[in-house]
């Protein structure tokens, strides 16, 4: 007699609520909170560029409705000093970076470029979830780069790729270039979602560019890397077990198509880099890809671990059991410990650099 497999694979009704693999704080607050855009109907994968651009502006607008109880929420850091600055990206472009670090500070500390997640199409940096995250890591001890890299759609659109990649390659060569002045001993990028995208991206163009060595280490949040989500192909099973989990495959392709307009980049790994190849791989930084266990692109992350492995790499994997897209870091007063425990294996991660 054999188990039944998990999620959607064994009951095609199965939510994110429902499944008994969630942790029961998590579903609860998914119960009451509902949908992650309420009111956004859903459009079919074959939508134009046009139609897939408002559908992209409807979600990150939809999403925002709780941006006013976020920040209602948010903690104080007293111990944090935050301020902005505008550089030039390499397309001759204006990038606003959020720098938060320790108001106090007595020698160089580990610096974080973060690139916020959204799909590389959604979002800002300047969303409350994100400044949270940053002050966050701050407060530990870390000085935190936020891009406000331009996205494939929405407010900050319409860019497509490689336009937020270029602008998150702007970043870290400007923290490189102001090591002096900002004080600070090594630089890891980190991001989660598309921000885990762009973190592995902008390493692999890096390599490919000859400054490879300006980054240091790089903790991928639930990377969303395939671009495989109308295929759903079988060795990505969490594709379909966690189909409609926070995230769906129809969704999640009309996003790739806001990205990659006329999807002539499928299998460039600087924009999809689960395509990369074990020889883009050999020579990389250390990685820590960290996955939830109740995410569709859970399965993706593994499979970039096991490559990364087998290039030689040092790469560590982990899965946040109990979660679902990015819970671990979207939810900090829900599962507070959850957060907390992803914020210092980040933290770990940079100081042991």
């Amino acid at each position: 007699m054999t188990s039944k497999q998990p999620g959607r694979l064994g009951n095609p009704d199965e939510t994110l609520v429902s499944d008994p693999r969630t942790d029961p704080r998590i579903a609860n607050a998914m119960a009451l909170l509902g949908e992650l855009a309420p009111g956004v109907d859903a459009i079919d994968t074959d939508a134009n560029y046009e139609q897939a651009l408002k559908y992209c502006a409807a979600f990150e607008d939809a999403a925002a409705l709780s941006h006013p109880m976020e920040w209602q929420t948010m903690p104080d850091f007293p111990t944090v000093s935050s301020t902005e600055t505008v550089i030039k990206g390499v397309d001759g472009n204006d990038i606003t970076l959020f720098i938060h670090q320790p108001a106090q500070r007595d020698g160089a500390l580990p610096c974080l470029v973060h690139t916020h997640g959204g799909g590389m199409v959604l979002m800002t940096a300047a969303d409350p979830g994100f400044v949270r995250w940053r002050n966050t890591l701050a407060a530990m001890g870390m000085v935190v780069v936020g891009v406000e890299f331009r996205n494939g759609g929405g407010k900050l659109g319409n860019h497509p790729f490689p336009a937020g990649l270029n602008d998150c390659a702007s970043a870290v060569q400007w923290a490189h270039s102001n090591r002096a002045s900002l004080d600070i001993s090594t630089i890891t990028i980190s991001g989660e979602s598309g921000g885990g995208n762009l973190s592995i991206a902008t390493t692999l163009k890096a390599k490919q560019e000859g400054w490879g060595e300006l980054i240091d280490g790089v903790y991928a949040f639930c990377p969303y890397i395939s671009g495989a989500y109308r295929e759903q192909p079988a060795d990505l099973p969490s594709l379909k077990e966690n189909d409609g989990y926070l995230l769906s495959n129809s969704s999640m392709q009309v996003l790739v198509k806001v990205y990659d307009p006329e999807l002539e980049h499928t299998n460039n790994p600087l924009a999809w880099p689960l395509q990369a190849s074990i020889e883009d791989l050999k020579g990389l930084p250390p990685h820590v890809v960290s996955m939830n266990e109740l995410d569709p692109l859970r399965d993706e992350g593994i499979a970039f671990l096991r490559k990364l492995q087998a290039a030689g790499v040092s790469a560590v994997g982990k899965v946040v059991l109990g979660t679902g897209h990015a819970g671990d870091l979207s939810m900090p007063d829900i599962v507070p410990d959850i957060f907390q425990d992803s914020a210092r294996a980040l933290y770990s991660f940079a100081k042991s650099l």
